[in-house]
């Protein structure tokens, strides 16, 4: 296998520019932007607006982020997501003329900047925007936006916004899904083809010595709706025999704590430290999640520490989880629908089978998802992109 090195030799001269959604806080999307940024150090980042915490700036080298004017709009810092409709006009603004490669991290608007024919744009898309396609009615509901004025704007702006996500799409060279499902929805969405380059997980982070396994069952997540944690709640408890230990906060918190009543077998522990996360992930029976995710780091993470996953089957999971015909060795179970009985039975299924399913198995799936495989993988892309970028521009000079 050849190794490739951050900057690659003929990359040196090349003019580059990573643009991506706005910087708040170190979170999942940040983790693809640290490693393009390791990738091609002499970058120049672009960014809709910067407000990210000095604590958590290390991973951008000391480079100016250079934004766009919704950063100083009133009220930007705490409210800038409010400014989506003016995203669009903000992101074409900025001018990328001077560069030879625009790499675009991309959730809501970044793919949208302006390059021209003999650039070549590549285009990391985390999701396209959830809130305006397939999640609209979800969105406006927990909104409650769903009747009334508020409602009928958020309708015309998301149709605005479909409308434009869907013509700036044309100006992508070439895009890269963090998963299958993505490159489905990029598929739905812009009738794209998309190479899937997961997203970059520290495995090493999770390398230890084994540890025995513990009786309990594990589910770690922020407690928000679409993560499901109460259907897993609701599943324990109707398995008073079975431990199950839940890690994380959020605004779901007292809900889920009145769905698993007063089971004595069911544990939150809150919102606990990286450290506390390694320790439940590397001692649990299993990593139990019942929530329909784009990729799914924590998956990763817990198949790093050797942990087998029950995960509902659609989304990310399906990427990553070995299920139990895997010719390699299973490293979990997926459920098919979103319910507390299908949780049940794939429970029961995973014990059948357990013995079935080593550390050795888990950690070996997980390497599939490292920082060097990221790398590795978006620089075939961007060879790939380049290239064929410069075989257009050669038959229109004939």
């Amino acid at each position: 296998m050849n190794v490739l090195h951050p900057v690659q030799p003929e990359q040196k001269t090349m003019r580059v520019a990573i643009v991506h959604e706005w910087l708040e806080h170190y979170a999942g999307s940040e983790r693809v932007l640290e490693q393009l940024l390791v990738m091609y150090p002499q970058a120049a980042l672009f960014a809709i607006v910067d407000f990210m915490p000095g604590a958590e700036r290390v991973m951008l080298g000391g480079r100016r982020v250079q934004t766009t004017f919704i950063q100083n709009l009133p009220l930007a810092r705490k409210y800038f997501r409010y400014y989506l409709g003016l995203m669009p006009i903000a992101i074409e603004q900025l001018d990328l003329s001077g560069f030879d490669l625009v790499i675009s991290s991309n959730h809501a608007v970044a793919k949208g900047v302006i390059t021209g024919p003999d650039q070549v744009h590549v285009c990391y898309v985390h999701s396209p925007m959830r809130y305006a396609w397939d999640m609209q009615a979800a969105y406006l509901r927990q909104g409650r936006m769903e009747r009334g004025a508020r409602g009928l704007y958020a309708r015309w702006l998301l149709h605005r916004l479909r409308n434009w996500d869907v013509r700036s799409a044309a100006g992508v060279d070439a895009f890269v899904a963090n998963s299958s499902y993505i490159a489905r929805r990029i598929m739905k969405v812009y009738r794209r083809e998309a190479t899937v380059v997961y997203p970059p997980v520290d495995i090493a982070r999770f390398d230890g010595p084994e540890q025995p396994r513990g009786d309990a069952y594990v589910v770690i997540s922020r407690m928000v709706p679409y993560k499901r944690i109460d259907l897993v709640v609701e599943a324990f408890r109707r398995m008073p025999q079975r431990i199950l230990h839940v890690a994380g906060d959020g605004p779901e918190r007292e809900r889920i704590r009145k769905v698993a009543g007063d089971a004595p077998n069911i544990v939150f522990r809150g919102r606990v430290s990286d450290a506390e996360v390694l320790a439940m992930m590397r001692g649990a029976r299993a990593f139990v999640f019942a929530g329909e995710e784009d990729f799914g780091i924590a998956m990763v993470e817990a198949q790093a520490c050797g942990t087998p996953l029950i995960v509902f089957g659609r989304g990310g999971a399906c990427d990553i989880v070995r299920g139990e015909d895997a010719p390699d060795g299973p490293t979990g179970v997926l459920f098919a629908r979103q319910d507390a009985a299908a949780i049940i039975e794939a429970v029961e299924r995973f014990e059948g089978m357990q013995d079935r399913i080593t550390p050795q198995a888990c950690r070996i799936n997980a390497r599939r998802f490292s920082r060097d495989a990221f790398r590795q993988g978006m620089f075939r892309v961007v060879e790939r992109a380049m290239h064929d970028v410069h075989e257009r521009g050669m038959q229109a000079a004939e």
